[in-house]
């Protein structure tokens, strides 16, 4: 997300000016220098005139020179204004715990958390800096395993190595939420000018208000997991000895999951060439598991090597978590409404499993109002509770806690985005634990002669066919993809959205739009869900039992669309469902977004 600044040529050169005075790091003076030497004033314009805007998921965007980018200078103003907004309303504990900042290996990251960590230090508040790189989780971790102010995490994910960002938690050890997001970005406004301690990372050295939570956040990390696998599951997991082929993919997982597997006699090879970290990430086009193929031809040849049936895969920050199995036909790669699928029944598993006494009527399982709604379809038969809420763990972490507040346990929270939280001691994501819990279903399942897929088609067949369709375009133009949604909204007049596709063949019942906050499955048609302005999110609701969302994402140039048909248990004729799907998905995306109209690509065109 960008703020615009007023720019012309005065404007502009003022804005040089002040970049030039303000920026200390010889790089992105450089680049500017170079820009300007080239005479590409209009790109100058962009880089000076607009602002990488502090939102929910705090920054991610390119490394570069200029305020529309992410460098040393935006970096210092971000937590410049961070720390005055934490003063304001969190002081006393700022001052009495201090916050945590952990980084990932890419490029930069570890800088810029020295350079956070040296503004607080400089203001006389403690901070609890990794000395390594470590996943993203384990920042969470560290805010509710000391009760820390807030927490920050250097990274950009999945995204491609050009990129990096800042992730914000609070103090409750969930990602920030509005309007804290909004907050903070007008203190970040309010202190643009880098103080002349901020650019100090020597203050570091030996520092008594530096900590380093390394082996405690570890040791407390591993001592979760013992307690979140069951006995039993670990002494399955040894009897079965099953050899699990692992990637990192070039980011910091490695280390990590290998302790945890170690902690539960689960065996990993790791893929060589991935298993360290590397912000360049060599062996791949894209850092994403999500991508498939891929990025996993060289698990799947070391697998095929060491007759091993089972990829384990996870970002590069360690929070997203994929798995691929070889069958007879070959390797199948789940996609994460399928991986949800098997978290769901295996999380219920082990609760029960493990004699708790909390009434199945106060378990919950939350999931994105995107991902598949298996969770719900089970709820139905097992007894337990489900909520959806918008798209990315900001909801689903803090409804989580919210719920558990009352009294409630949740067990799961899952996004079709391989994200996956099968516990509340970590209120995010989770790679590194949904790689332990895994291994240990796995295990369970395999020692019954069975695989990963036949359980798959074992929760269908109780529970109903869920199948889905879910993909993207690629848009970099924000104009085209306003006017998109605005055709969709006014379709035949102002207000007036889609009542059907293909000449009628397939009939909308109703349209949830919480961009705008319609709802027509309400009473008095207003959405139950927040509503969002800033972000395009419509729903469509077939008379067949299709639901379809299209959304924009909130950190790549994409207009992603999931579909999904949830058949009755009865209903077991999968070609006939899954040819109903795709015949509905390609027309949807064909009326509604009209890609050759619009020069919108589709993501299988662009791996071509």
């Amino acid at each position: 997300m960008m703020t615009d600044i007023k720019t012309g040529c005065s404007y502009r050169d003022n804005l040089i000016a002040e970049w030039f005075r303000m920026d200390r790091n010889e790089n992105s003076r450089a680049e500017l220098k170079a820009l300007l030497e080239q005479k590409k004033y209009d790109e100058v314009s962009n880089l000076l005139g607009k602002r990488l805007a502090f939102g929910t998921a705090g920054l991610r965007g390119r490394m570069g020179t200029g305020t529309a980018q992410l460098n040393d200078l935006v970096i210092i103003q971000t937590a410049q204004g961070f720390l005055k907004y934490l003063i304001k309303t969190n002081g006393t504990l700022l001052k009495n715990v201090g916050l945590v900042i952990g980084y990932d290996g890419r490029h930069n990251s570890k800088r810029w958390a020295e350079l956070t960590a040296t503004i607080f230090i400089s203001a006389g508040y403690p901070v609890l800096l990794f000395e390594d790189m470590v996943p993203t989780p384990f920042v969470p971790f560290t805010v509710m395993q000391f009760g820390c102010v807030s927490g920050v995490m250097v990274t950009a994910s999945h995204n491609p190595k050009e990129d990096n960002g800042y992730k914000v938690y609070g103090p409750n050890g969930a990602q920030i939420n509005t309007p804290v997001d909004e907050d903070i970005q007008n203190s970040i406004l309010e202190n643009l000018e880098p103080l002349e301690s901020s650019w100090n990372t020597g203050i570091l050295a030996d520092n008594p208000l530096r900590k380093n939570p390394s082996c405690e956040i570890i040791y407390r990390y591993l001592n979760y997991i013992d307690q979140a696998i069951l006995p039993e599951s670990k002494e399955l997991n040894k009897k079965v000895n099953m050899l699990f082929t692992y990637t990192a993919l070039h980011g910091v997982g490695y280390k990590y999951v290998q302790q945890v597997c170690d902690k539960i006699n689960a065996r990993i090879f790791a893929v060589p060439e991935q298993r360290d970290p590397h912000p360049d990430f060599p062996t791949v086009k894209f850092p994403n598991p999500e991508e498939g193929k891929s990025c996993l031809e060289l698990s799947m040849k070391y697998a095929d090597a060491n007759d091993s049936k089972l990829i384990m895969a996870t970002d590069p920050d360690a929070d997203r978590f994929a798995m691929a199995e070889k069958l007879t036909d070959g390797w199948k790669i789940y996609t994460g409404n399928q991986l949800g699928a098997m978290f769901a029944w295996w999380m219920l598993h082990s609760f029960r499993q493990s004699k708790s006494t909390v009434p199945i009527n106060k378990v919950y399982m939350i999931y994105s109002t995107v991902s598949s709604m298996i969770c719900k379809s089970m709820a139905k038969v097992e007894g337990f509770n489900t909520i959806d809420v918008l798209t990315g763990y900001k909801w689903l972490a803090n409804k989580a806690y919210d719920l558990e507040k009352k009294g409630n346990k949740v067990i799961l929270c899952f996004e079709e985005a391989i994200g996956y939280m099968c516990s509340t001691e970590v209120l995010d994501k989770d790679g590194v634990s949904a790689c332990a819990q895994m291994c240990s279903c796995a295990s369970y399942i395999y020692n019954q002669s069975k695989t990963m897929n036949k359980l798959l088609d074992e929760i269908f067949d109780k529970y109903g066919l869920h199948i889905t369709n879910n993909s993207y375009y690629v848009c970099k133009d924000a104009e085209v993809i306003k006017k998109i949604f605005e055709r969709i909204r006014n379709i035949r007049g102002p207000n007036t959205y889609p009542q059907s596709i293909l000449n009628g063949k397939y009939k909308i019942k109703n349209v949830r739009d919480v961009t705008t906050g319609f709802d027509d499955n309400q009473p008095d048609k207003k959405a139950i869900l927040p509503v969002s302005p800033s972000a395009e999110m419509i729903t469509f609701y077939f008379e067949n039992g299709l639901v379809c969302t299209l959304r924009t994402s909130g950190t790549e140039p994409k207009i992603k669309y999931y579909t999904e048909i949830c058949a009755s248990p009865d209903n077991k004729d999968k070609e006939a469902v899954n040819s109903t799907l795709q015949e509905m998905s390609k027309a949807i995306c064909e009326e509604m977004l009209e890609p050759s109209k619009n020069n919108i690509i589709h993501q299988s065109d662009i791996k071509k």
